[in-house]
């Protein structure tokens, strides 16, 4: 007997890490772009709509450029970020052709939130490209997003983006693929009696305690990041799935409704026996 979420997602949008993507040397993991071009491919196969928000393009910007470390000065960032996009979304494209799977590539800045025209021309874009099976695959426009005075463009991580993409485009589901099985009680990698939630229906004051810091040098967004998007998708009434991501396939079996990762959901799931 096994239990099953019913999760049934009709439009998913599918947030990936850098941990996911660069590997520790700084080199591009490409057997995990691989996979998560069949794996997402699939799902469009299957009559899903699904958006990739992706991390990694300072990460893969770093790497080309053979850097020890990431720069701190702002105007470098963002001239690596727009180096190790361009090289992102080309093996992104070549991987997925490989299934005949069309994408496209969408940098947004935090004026689609702010500016009901700017929300409105966004929300109709990803529309166009849904309805021609078309994945999407978003990141921050690094290279003009700025934090100064009144004028803030620049989101504070990918998870609040792909939080923020999932509202605009009322996604059933977002899932948040990081380098960890998904939301503990502390550190497992520090605390040995972390224990695995399997389900969070509230981000209360015990929740975020258990929320922690980056995980790694190259990734902006650490455990804290990752509930402050929980939140907004509780929020907004939806489910968030944070799982692992070192094997892209594990999203067929969140779709089928194992139970695997932490379920972030507004209320009791409702669980059916197979």
């Amino acid at each position: 007997m096994t239990v099953l979420r019913r999760l049934n997602p009709k439009r998913v949008v599918v947030k990936v890490g850098t941990s996911s993507l660069v590997r520790s040397n700084n080199k591009l993991n490409l057997h995990t772009i691989s996979r998560l071009a069949f794996v997402l491919t699939d799902l469009c196969n299957r009559g899903i709509e699904v958006v990739l928000v992706s991390s990694g393009a300072m990460g893969v910007g770093i790497g080309m450029l053979h850097l020890a470390q990431r720069p701190t000065a702002i105007p470098e960032q963002q001239a690596i970020s727009a180096i190790g996009q361009s090289k992102l979304i080309g093996i992104y494209t070549r991987e997925f052709a490989e299934y005949q799977q069309l994408v496209a590539q969408v940098l947004l800045t935090r004026d689609v939130m702010i500016y009901p025209e700017s929300h409105e021309n966004v929300v109709n874009a990803f529309d166009a490209m849904m309805r021609r099976h078309v994945i999407p695959i978003v990141n921050e426009n690094d290279t003009v997003s700025v934090d100064e005075l009144d004028h803030k463009t620049n989101f504070s991580d990918n998870d609040e983006l792909s939080a923020i993409v999932s509202e605009i485009i009322d996604a059933d589901l977002l899932i948040v693929l990081s380098d960890i099985d998904g939301f503990y009680t502390g550190n497992p990698h520090k605390d040995e009696t972390a224990v695995l939630l399997s389900e969070v229906h509230q981000i209360d004051k015990e929740i975020l305690s258990y929320a922690s810091g980056p995980g790694t040098a190259l990734g902006t967004g650490g455990m804290a990041t990752k509930i402050n998007a929980a939140k907004r998708i509780l929020k907004d009434h939806k489910k968030m799935v944070l799982a692992n991501g070192k094997n892209p396939e594990i999203i067929f079996d969140i779709i089928a409704g194992k139970e695997v990762g932490t379920l972030f959901t507004p209320e009791s799931a409702v669980k059916t026996k197979e």
